[in-house]
């Protein structure tokens, strides 16, 4: 059924096993040493296609993503670029390879960069600790929950992990207090929010010298070798500082999904890929997402950003986690629904999240009419908060109760 397919290798398995076929290979025995390398026959065509990856799908069917040779080396040289990476540093790398973190940052920015990757085969805070005392980790580039799980281990046992120069997050809200917290517990890291997805990778690659903080902690980096453009509904350029669609245009974009047609869709004729993502550009040159295009949820006519009052909702002690999604409104046609992971067992509902909100200055229409306590939020295997599931929990909720 598959005529081009010439080899099969099988990780942890016996290739030798009986019935198995002369092309079985096992990739133990592919790694070992070798005396002498055998020359590539001709020269990589750096436009063809090198890896097809599949986006999360979190808010619909997943898409193949083709990138090319070219494509991937520069979006790797923006974080080796950026970060400052050489020969010494080790990369703690707990994001799964199918995503692309694992895989570029993880497989290939070590080829590019001369640097070591120390991978997880799944996350754990304490494991997490160990590791990078092991193998003296100098950066890690990965989800937000892992970062504030490894700040929080770090306050409660007085963790400082001094070989830890550099953690890049995302993929996921980030709250700024998390950015500050983390320089508080570890002396010598830098943390700071960086931007990208699986279609273009790594557009910012952050701030990291100690007089950014504030960018750091309030902005999703600073635009690196992309060329960036804010557009309203019609496609139309808006100012700086204002909220509209990011699109981007670079080297490192893809070179398009599986099919043409879902291609033609995301990229305009001038080449630019529409991201899904709502922000605006500070006059520092850096990013500022304010929502997903369809995460805004619209209140009587009126948009309101999850984002925002994910942000505020962090704020709060006593919140460990918060994502807030639309739900239905029999009135106003969507509400807005709070999803939060508390720190302790104490009482808190929503008189106490209103008092709390007051205080913020938060806008009243903003503030969420319903909150569900959960004891974890659902995720994705790159850490991503499962909103797609969190909007169906709360309309099937709503609709048991009427």
């Amino acid at each position: 059924e598959l005529p081009d397919l010439q080899h099969v290798i099988t990780v942890r398995d016996d290739a030798q096993r009986e019935g198995a076929a002369n092309t079985m290979l096992r990739y133990e025995n592919l790694i070992e040493p070798r005396n002498e390398l055998v020359p590539a026959k001709q020269p990589t065509d750096m436009s063809a296609v090198k890896v097809v990856m599949y986006t999360s799908g979190t808010t619909g069917r997943a898409k193949a993503v083709r990138h090319s040779h070219q494509s991937l080396s520069r979006a790797i040289d923006n974080g080796v670029e950026g970060w400052g990476l050489a020969d010494g540093d080790v990369m703690l790398m707990p994001s799964p390879v199918t995503h692309i973190t694992g895989f570029a940052n993880g497989i290939e920015q070590a080829f590019i960069s001369d640097c070591k990757t120390a991978f997880m085969e799944r996350w754990d805070v304490d494991l997490a600790v160990a590791y990078i005392d092991r193998v003296s980790a100098t950066g890690c580039v990965s989800a937000t929950p892992f970062l504030q799980e490894l700040v929080e281990k770090a306050q409660r046992d007085s963790l400082d992990l001094p070989s830890l120069r550099f953690f890049a997050c995302g993929g996921a809200s980030v709250p700024p207090n998390l950015i500050t917290d983390a320089h508080k517990v570890f002396a010598n890291c830098r943390a700071f929010r960086v931007y990208g997805c699986t279609e273009a990778p790594l557009i910012t690659v952050g701030f990291m010298q100690p007089e950014e903080e504030a960018l750091a902690a309030t902005t999703d980096g600073r635009i690196n070798n992309w060329d960036v453009l804010i557009v309203d509904d019609e496609g139309q350029s808006l100012a700086q500082g204002a909220d509209g669609e990011i699109l981007v245009k670079g080297p490192a974009l893809m070179l398009g999904y599986g099919e043409e047609q879902q291609t033609r869709q995301a990229i305009n004729n001038q080449g630019y890929f529409a991201t899904g993502d709502i922000g605006h550009i500070t006059p520092e040159g850096a990013i500022v997402i304010t929502d997903r295009k369809k995460d805004i949820i619209i209140r009587g006519g009126e948009n309101i950003s999850a984002r925002e009052i994910e942000d505020v909702l962090h704020r709060h002690d006593m919140i460990s986690e918060a994502a807030v999604v639309a739900m239905p409104h029999e009135r106003l046609g969507e509400g807005v629904c709070a999803f939060l992971v508390m720190r302790d067992s104490a009482a808190f509902g929503m008189p106490e999240l209103q008092v709390f909100l007051q205080e913020s200055g938060l806008a009243k229409q903003k503030w969420p009419q319903r909150i569900e306590l959960s004891e974890e939020l659902g995720k994705t295997a790159s850490g991503k908060v499962r909103k797609d599931v969190l909007r169906q929990k709360v309309k099937a909720l709503i609709k048991s109760e009427s």
